[in-house]
C-alpha cells in the first residue's frame, strides 16, 4: 500500500479513538456557568454587536489595495533589467496614483469624528 494511504487511515483511526475516549472519560456534569453563552464570568450588559463606522472599513479596503500594490511591484523592483519592465511598472504606478487622487477628491480618506 501507499504510505500516504496508510497515514490517512491511521490519522483517521487516531481521531476516532480520541473522540471515543473523550466520550467515556469526559466530564458530563452540566451546570449554569457551563451552559451559559458567556464564559468570562460576567453577565452581558447590552448588545453583543457594536456599530462600526464605515470609514474604518474604507481605510481597511484602501490599505489592502495599496498592500497588493507593494506585492505586485516587488518582483519588478527586484528583476528590473530592461526598459519594458520599467515602463510597465511606471504605468502601474500612474494608474494607482490616479485612483488615489480620485479617492482623495471624493473625500474617502477624510475622517469625521462622530458618534454612530
Amino acid at each position: 500500500m501507499n504510505n500516504l494511504f496508510i497515514l490517512i487511515i491511521s490519522a483517521t483511526a487516531i481521531v476516532f479513538l480520541l473522540l471515543f475516549v473523550n466520550l467515556i472519560v469526559g466530564d458530563k456534569k452540566p451546570y449554569t456557568n457551563k451552559l451559559s453563552p458567556y464564559e468570562c464570568g460576567l453577565m452581558p450588559l447590552g448588545e453583543g454587536r457594536a456599530s462600526l463606522n464605515i470609514q474604518y472599513i474604507l481605510v481597511a479596503i484602501l490599505f489592502i489595495i495599496f498592500d497588493i500594490e507593494v506585492i505586485v511591484l516587488f518582483p519588478y523592483a527586484v528583476t528590473i533589467n530592461n526598459i519594458y519592465t520599467y515602463w510597465i511598472m511606471i504605468i502601474f504606478i500612474i494608474i494607482l496614483t490616479i485612483g488615489f487622487y480620485f479617492e482623495i477628491s471624493q473625500g474617502a480618506l477624510k475622517y469625521v469624528d462622530e458618534e454612530v
